[in-house]
């Protein structure tokens, strides 16, 4: 029973993910096929994305609460839990601002990050499938290295797609609102990288 209730955990944290990769595909796809008479149909279903992963996130927390023995620390298992929530969270942010912002056309640079965004997402759903087993896992360490690889190349197209906009937009509220959303599709990357880094700490901690 005990392997089975800790496999629970590991389980909601690839599902929770799995919700992130939803969000971050439905991003893209809204910013690709982008058509701003169809924004707000594309946020509430984002909304219905977010609050999937919130609801898993809330029942985790509801069994932590009752279990007697966990596979690894409580702290640990909130503060994973509440990384991979914010990784959707932010995913939600940028077409809130998108919508917030009345964006009628879309940068192409936007694209590129997004693209680094569900690369980010898949990577950090690999590396939960592979947390289960983290103290003999060959691959887990190649993920949150491949994570950290993706945050670096997010940084260079955020400090790329900020220099194009100010040398090639002459709006300034139009500048304002994408320098906005730059900042948070590169957060995106960041906060996948803050489950990486919680994921290795937790590696650490118990090998």
């Amino acid at each position: 029973m005990a392997k089975k209730n800790d496999a629970y955990y590991f389980d909601t944290f690839t599902a929770c993910l799995d919700d992130a990769c939803r969000a971050a595909q439905l991003l893209d796809r809204a910013m690709r096929e982008f058509d701003p008479a169809q924004i707000k149909e594309k946020l509430d279903e984002m909304h219905a994305v977010e609050h999937a992963a919130d609801d898993k996130k809330h029942e985790l927390l509801n069994v932590l609460a009752k279990a007697f023995i966990t596979p690894i620390e409580r702290e640990d298992i909130i503060l994973l839990s509440q990384n991979i929530d914010e990784v959707t969270d932010k995913i939600e942010d940028v077409l809130l601002r998108l919508y917030c912002n009345n964006v009628q056309s879309i940068r192409p640079e936007a694209l590129e990050l997004c693209r680094v965004v569900i690369r980010s997402c898949e990577e950090a759903k690999l590396m939960a499938e592979e947390f289960a087993d983290f103290k003999r896992s060959k691959l887990l360490r190649d993920h949150i290295i491949q994570i950290n690889t993706l945050e670096e190349e997010a940084d260079q197209l955020f400090i790329n797609s900020m220099r194009t906009l100010h040398t090639t937009c002459s709006d300034p509220l139009e500048i304002i609102v994408w320098r906005e959303i730059y900042y948070y599709l590169e957060m995106c990357v960041d906060a996948c990288e803050h489950v990486a880094d919680t994921v290795e700490s937790v590696v650490m901690k118990n090998s």
